[in-house]
């Protein structure tokens, strides 16, 4: 198993509407897709509150590209993620790093 590690620097006040299309409209296209997330999380004290952490699972970096290419060209998500920045844009910046788990880890 490997995580994925995907943070989003939103543009200036754009926090709340990234965190909603995730809860709204992303996990949902996800679930068809079969990609499967370990979890979310917000900066409560740190460098930034403007940020959006997350990790995802995958089996093989060959699974990660089948679903998230599928995911990506996705229609539906094309059409939804263009609807929710006709008020300009959300994310600034991403960025995502591939994690193994080391022997004595918790999570495999």
């Amino acid at each position: 198993m490997i995580h994925e590690l995907r943070v989003y620097h939103c543009v200036s006040g754009r926090l709340p509407a990234l965190l909603k299309r995730f809860e709204t409209i992303t996990l949902k296209i996800w679930e068809k897709h079969g990609i499967r997330q370990a979890g979310f999380w917000t900066v409560l004290i740190g460098e930034s509150n403007q940020a959006l952490y997350y990790l995802l699972e995958w089996e093989s970096l060959a699974e990660r590209e089948t679903k998230w290419n599928a995911f990506a060209s996705d229609p539906e998500w094309l059409a939804k993620r263009a609807e929710t920045e006709k008020d300009g844009a959300i994310v600034a910046h991403v960025a995502n790093q591939f994690l193994q788990p080391t022997a004595f880890s918790s999570v495999k």
